[in-house]
């Protein structure tokens, strides 16, 4: 019987780490084709049988992405909208997530409602509805416009993530440094702020890929080619060069570049902050 067990436990142990092993190649082989077909001259992009090392390798590709059709302008437009969004959307969503979870105040239960109503309406259905406000707040054709829409967009599923975790946070220790004199302002910059580092990273993460890869908006009311972001850019890219795959792959290599960076900057608050999030569900 114990044998029986060992050998059940270690053929499902061996199943775990095939499943794994199966979903891992799945997630990493796109990614892999792209890099692959990116360092690929044209002659060599549809081959049969494709090669994912390819020979000779050549970076004509990048250089061709990144000096043409102002590309380079594109990238920095985006870590502009990127980085102000998730600044923006991380102070204020913590903010509201501390208010939301500390003070007790009349309509706070209506009003969290509303907000987790808005995570339930989808993004596309209030395209119209923005853009006449965009219009008459005079934030069309502007990367502010990208902004402010961006952190509105991102406010309630952050608020949501943080207000979870603030209520975890003990009260005995807010309790003491109000003993001390400490007012809500320095209890949330001195005591939540430092004990929840691994969520605000995650909350940042999910801010920034959004804003990121984003299209859909910018698309809406960016028309100066001077200020287009990177997924437009990329779009209009390929329709330029519709069978040079090498060249709308090197650019998509180019934009998917700060995301890994963020994601190995922050990985370690990124896996803390989900796993104790999952532990607290």
């Amino acid at each position: 019987m114990v044998v029986g067990s060992v050998y059940r436990e270690r053929a499902l142990l061996a199943l775990r780490l095939a499943a794994l092993a199966a979903g891992a190649v799945v997630m990493v082989l796109p990614f892999a084709y792209m890099l692959s077909t990116s360092f690929k001259p044209d002659r060599l992009v549809l081959e049969i049988p494709p090669r994912f090392l390819p020979n000779p390798p050549t970076t004509a590709n990048y250089v061709d992405a990144w000096t043409s059709n102002d590309f380079g302008r594109y990238f920095f437009n985006s870590v502009i909208v990127a980085s102000a969004t998730t600044l923006a959307a991380v102070f204020l969503s913590a903010l509201m997530a501390y208010a939301f979870a500390r003070f007790r105040f009349v309509g706070r239960g209506l009003l969290f409602g509303l907000l987790l109503l808005g995570l339930m309406v989808p993004a596309m259905m209030l395209l119209i509805p923005q853009f006449l406000v965009a219009k008459k707040l005079l934030l069309l054709d502007s990367l502010w416009g990208l902004v402010v829409f961006y952190t509105g967009g991102n406010l309630a599923l952050n608020t949501f993530l943080l207000r979870s975790f603030f209520r975890d946070i003990p009260r005995e220790l807010e309790e003491a440094m109000l003993v001390d004199g400490a007012g809500p302002w320095r209890r949330f910059r001195s005591l939540i702020v430092p004990l929840s580092r691994p969520a605000l990273a995650t909350v940042a993460i999910f801010t920034f890929l959004a804003s990121w890869d984003e299209f859909a908006w910018a698309l809406t009311i960016i028309s100066d080619p001077s200020k287009r972001t990177l997924p437009i850019a990329i779009a209009l890219f390929q329709g330029q060069h519709a069978t040079s795959w090498g060249l709308v792959f090197a650019a998509s290599a180019i934009a998917v570049g700060p995301v890994v960076a963020i994601f190995v900057t922050f990985q370690r608050q990124f896996v803390s902050g989900l796993t104790t999030g999952a532990l607290k569900g």
